[in-house]
């Protein structure tokens, strides 16, 4: 057994028989992030890999479906879509305790820091630049031409998502919060006419993107575990978030000098992704505040598993108050 936890010997014999060439011993490292499905660097003489896996113990029978995850990403493989080259996928259990997929370990950089330290203005601008074309690249792929019809259901996206973060509130609420029970309200009623859909990532932000080593530019999307078939805009606006929070709110760019930064202002960020997107359709309040309900609620639960002492996060507890701040922002564009 390794340091990590993983059964390093069956985990060799297994990557000597499903990779072409791959030779042992392996070294195991556990990557931060990705805190759902635990991630891993896989080294050996022959190969540089990263294996995603369930996470141990009882799972609910949808959660962690890193199937999911593979299936995507290996469908996305020859879109044009930068994703990480999957390598196999592994049901049995047997080898390490839990299902997993192994993928080629990619050279670039990850940036957590929304203002990017290190790169230039220039580089800066080049890279919120290609996050845009890389997403509405993603948005321009047409699910049933790259074997994902079934990939989740056609239609009724906000619906449905409005629902379940409804419901989470009355399961998990820590507090009162008349933004919230207002949202819960306003946001079935609003939801815009149209009812596109096409792959979306789920979490798509600077911190899921991998960047070229030297380039600014986006050289693989990463962490696919909330994606599934629902309407572009809801990415677009999750990732515009970075422009409706500050620095101390979740690391946001709000209220930076982001001429001197060289990132660009938040229209301008969304016109990059219109000129490449192929729907037509623009973000409107509505979208804003979905985005915005949507995380108030996360960081809600985030406090609710805070207060039972179930939260992995140390910070936990203050991450949990942004709940009232996101649900704030939210209201104002209802």
């Amino acid at each position: 057994m390794s340091a990590v936890g993983l059964d390093s010997d069956r985990l060799a014999s297994c990557l000597a028989t499903a990779v072409p060439g791959f030779s042992g011993p392996i070294t195991l490292e556990r990557i931060s992030g990705g805190q759902s499905n635990p991630t891993f660097f896989v080294t050996s003489p022959s190969h540089r890999l990263v294996l995603r896996k369930q996470p141990d113990g009882d799972l609910l029978p949808s959660a962690h479906a890193i199937d999911r995850e593979f299936k995507v990403i290996s469908a996305l493989t020859t879109t044009g879509v930068p994703v990480p080259p999957t390598l196999f996928y592994e049901a049995d259990r047997a080898v390490i305790g839990t299902p997993f997929y192994v993928m080629q370990r990619l050279d670039g950089r990850v940036f957590h820091d929304c203002t990017l330290p290190g790169l230039t203005p220039p580089e800066r601008g080049a890279a919120y630049r290609s996050m845009a074309e890389t997403l509405a690249k993603l948005h321009s792929v047409v699910p049933d031409a790259v074997g994902l019809s079934d990939f989740g259901r056609r239609g009724g996206y906000f619906e449905r998502q409005i629902r379940r973060w409804s419901q989470q509130w009355q399961t998990q609420r820590t507090r009162e919060d008349a933004h919230i029970e207002h949202l819960i309200g306003w946001l079935p009623a609003n939801i815009p006419a149209d009812d596109a859909h096409g792959i979306v990532h789920g979490d798509y932000r600077l911190g899921n993107l991998m960047l070229h080593a030297e380039d600014p530019q986006v050289i693989a999307i990463l962490d696919w575990e909330l994606s599934t078939l629902g309407h572009p805009l809801a990415d677009l606006a999750h990732c515009c978030m970075a422009w409706e929070s500050a620095p101390d709110e979740y690391g946001g760019i709000e209220g930076l000098d982001l001429d001197a930064l060289g990132i660009p202002p938040r229209d301008v960020f969304e016109a990059a992704y219109y000129a490449h997107a192929s729907h037509g359709l623009r973000l409107a309040p509505f979208h804003r505040a979905f985005a915005l309900f949507r995380w108030s609620l996360i960081f809600e639960g985030i406090a609710a598993r805070a207060r039972a002492g179930t939260a992995n996060d140390a910070n936990a507890g203050q991450t949990g108050r942004l709940a009232a701040v996101f649900a704030k922002k939210a209201a104002a564009y209802a």
